[in-house]
């Protein structure tokens, strides 16, 4: 069975492949019925009997060239329409009783229905059943009324409801074919798109963590390898204030790459997100460095949504950053937190004189990373020098961020008081 049923297979898919040798198949098979039907004759007293009759040398010839014409049905189902109809007509209206190439015809008009429209199909279908039936109700000896006239008109308007019905399986089909694939891209598309995303937001996470971290190692390094052999107790000091950032850093990479490995949906973070309730640490840890940090929150109401609230202390850290590593020697820096309506503003500036930010318009991601984090929650951010020295960053977050992050209890603390 297994055999056969291959073999069967293999003979559909090449018949599918090559439709003329298909065509050519089935018009020997229209050819063979219509021969045998010539046999019969019909309304004979004692009813339809084979062999009966003979056919003439004329059905004979005009049942070949309607079975001929089908070989071409898919190429030119029109004019092979028109062909077989011609020849149908020929035959109801020469020979009495007529032969049965009207099969011809239901074949013809059957592929008219099936590979072109429906209005094509009511106009050519009405007039075929129109034009044949008219030929054998007038030139036939048999009644108007007989079976065999009523028989041309209901074969001929089956093929043509039959095509039309499976035209529109097909077309049904195709849609939904087609709906699948569009489906299917637009999948594809939507996955590369959050990957893409979800890729720049690791990137700024990270950019975040070390650049803040590695340049406060940097500047107590730098100050303990300065003061190590005059004031060993103030390079003791400077390496402690390495080790508490390094560490710090190594924690936060060890979570970032943590969440990476995860395989399956990952779990909730056992510690919540950085926002502005660590931000008085956050300034301790620079102010360790050698950068004097004034804060102004004047913002006592509950605390912002959770990615609103990481994403302005990651512009503070980010600023604070940039201050200490180009603002120079002996540069300040100010913070301030302040809820205007339904935003929330954050300010950071310096009176430093080495453009502090600058390597965000250059080959650096800092001030980038920032516009990337605020833009994406619905807000603006602008930096650039300050009048009279120093640089400025802004950021107008809104509230209600319009972001499609959950937030997380916890996550957001209120913002700091006072300093």
């Amino acid at each position: 069975m297994t055999t056969l049923g291959t073999g069967v297979l293999r003979v559909r898919h090449w018949l599918r492949d090559h439709p003329l040798a298909l065509d050519s198949v089935l018009a020997l098979a229209v050819l063979v019925a219509m021969v045998i039907g010539s046999f019969v004759r019909p309304g004979a007293p004692n009813g339809a009997a084979f062999g009966t009759r003979t056919p003439e040398a004329g059905s004979v010839l005009l049942m070949v060239l309607g079975a001929v014409a089908l070989i071409w049905r898919r190429r030119h189902p029109m004019a092979v329409l028109v062909a077989t109809a011609g020849l149908t007509v020929v035959e109801l209206v020469g020979f009495d009783p007529p032969a049965p190439v009207v099969m011809s015809t239901v074949i013809a008009l059957y592929t008219v229905a099936a590979r072109t429209d429906r209005p094509t199909t009511w106009r050519v279908g009405l007039l075929t059943m129109a034009v044949l039936t008219a030929a054998a109700m007038f030139f036939g000896s048999a009644p108007w009324y007989s079976q065999e006239n009523f028989g041309v008109f209901a074969w001929t308007g089956m093929a043509g409801a039959a095509g039309d019905a499976v035209r529109s399986r097909r077309a049904f089909v195709d849609a939904i074919r087609e709906r699948a694939e569009r489906a299917e891209r637009t999948r594809d598309e939507e996955a590369r798109r959050r990957v893409a995303e979800e890729r720049l937001r690791i990137a700024r996470d990270l950019h975040d963590v070390v650049a803040h971290h590695i340049a406060l190692v940097n500047v107590q390094a730098g100050v303990a390898a300065h003061v190590m052999d005059k004031r060993p107790d103030q390079a003791k000091e400077a390496l402690a204030h390495v080790r508490e950032a390094s560490r710090s850093a190594l924690n936060e990479l060890r979570a970032t790459v943590g969440l990476l490995r995860q395989s399956g949906d990952p779990e909730a973070p056992t510690e919540p997100a950085p926002g502005l309730a660590v931000l008085d640490e956050l300034v301790d840890t620079v102010r360790r460095a050698g950068l004097p940090v004034e804060v102004a929150c004047t913002d006592r109401r509950p605390p912002l949504p959770a990615a609103v609230d990481l994403a302005a202390y990651r512009v503070i850290q980010e600023a604070l950053t940039n201050v200490r590593k180009h603002a120079g020697p002996g540069a300040k820096a100010e913070v301030s937190v302040v809820r205007v309506g339904a935003t929330a503003e954050i300010t950071v500036i310096d009176n430093g004189s080495g453009g502090g930010g600058h390597n965000g318009d250059g080959g650096g991601h800092g001030l980038l990373g920032m516009r990337e984090r605020v833009t994406a929650l619905g807000g603006s951010l602008t930096a650039g020098p300050r009048y009279g020295g120093g640089f400025r960053v802004h950021a107008i977050l809104p509230v209600k961020a319009r972001t499609a992050e959950p937030e997380e209890p916890g996550a957001a603390g209120r913002t700091g008081e006072n300093t």
